[in-house]
């Protein structure tokens, strides 16, 4: 009798155990927002090393500040019922060329979406690869219509504050250095467009800005704004995005982060937040 209830006991406690080490697992929170971020990474390799670097940093913030990161390649994921489970979505470089992905997007960005974009996201150049084809999302959402020209090779730049009490920026000094970028140029004047509100732009004590070697490549003066939001949307577009490469060594190896300066981290990470808080620019 007594070996019987001893295995009795023994049965007892081994059913019980599961639901003992259940009770004492911590509920996991709900995390504060969820981002999704297209990428293509087939192109140019300065662009394929960003999204690799952009790939290990946006985790590894997710799991500070408390929001979810996904990523896809599957540009045909830009459907309604995927977009639904996401209050940001991020363009890592290209941008998506299907009439149902575009039409999408649109729809998820008009009804209240998020949308943060970097470098190559904005290219668009007629005739090239990647034509100005969609006039909703150069024109009237980034504003900026189609590529001009560039700096080469990727150099940094001392960036300036056009609108210090953005949420983007509000912890940014008035001037500060950014990792080295191929800067973009664009055929339209942003400050003549009412929604469009500049954040950072080129001070003027990064001329000249570019190495070359053809004389164009390299900016002697000028307006560049470099980081923008349009406040009929919530958006926020960063020019940045394009490691210095080893291309001429033929290593083809990365030479820069774009994640490198902390300033310009710090101003992704609060444009990030900003977004997933679901507020808009004000209005003017």
């Amino acid at each position: 009798m007594l070996l019987l209830f001893r295995l009795w006991l023994l049965s007892f406690s081994l059913l019980s155990l599961p639901c003992a080490a259940l009770a004492t697992v911590p509920p996991q929170p709900r995390p504060r927002f969820r981002v999704v971020a297209f990428y293509t990474a087939k192109n140019d390799l300065a662009h394929i090393s960003f999204v690799r670097e952009a790939n290990r940093w946006f985790p590894q913030a997710a799991a500070q500040h408390g929001f979810a990161y996904d990523t896809t390649s599957n540009w045909d994921n830009l459907n309604a019922a995927f977009l639904a489970r996401y209050q940001v979505v991020v363009f890592l470089d290209t941008r998506p060329d299907k009439p149902a992905q575009r039409a999408a997007f649109q729809q998820y960005m008009e009804k209240g979406g998020a949308w943060l974009g970097f470098h190559f996201a904005a290219f668009a150049l007629t005739p090239s690869a990647y034509p100005q084809n969609w006039d909703w999302y150069h024109q009237q959402l980034l504003g900026s219509d189609q590529y001009a020209s560039n700096t080469w090779r990727p150099t940094a730049a001392t960036l300036r504050v056009e609108a210090p009490k953005h949420p983007a920026t509000k912890d940014l000094p008035a001037t500060f250095r950014s990792a080295p970028n191929e800067w973009y140029k664009w055929t339209t004047d942003l400050r003549r467009n009412p929604d469009i509100e500049i954040l950072l732009a080129v001070d003027s004590t990064s001329f000249p800005l570019g190495t070359g070697p053809k004389p164009h490549e390299i900016w002697r003066s000028g307006y560049y704004p470099v980081a923008w939001t349009n406040r009929k949307y919530r958006m926020l577009y960063v020019n940045m995005g394009h490691n210095d490469m080893d291309y001429e060594s033929g290593t083809n190896q990365t030479l820069s982060a774009t994640f490198g300066s902390a300033a310009q981290t710090q101003f992704i990470l609060d444009g990030l937040l900003w977004l997933g808080s679901g507020k808009k620019s004000q209005a003017r």
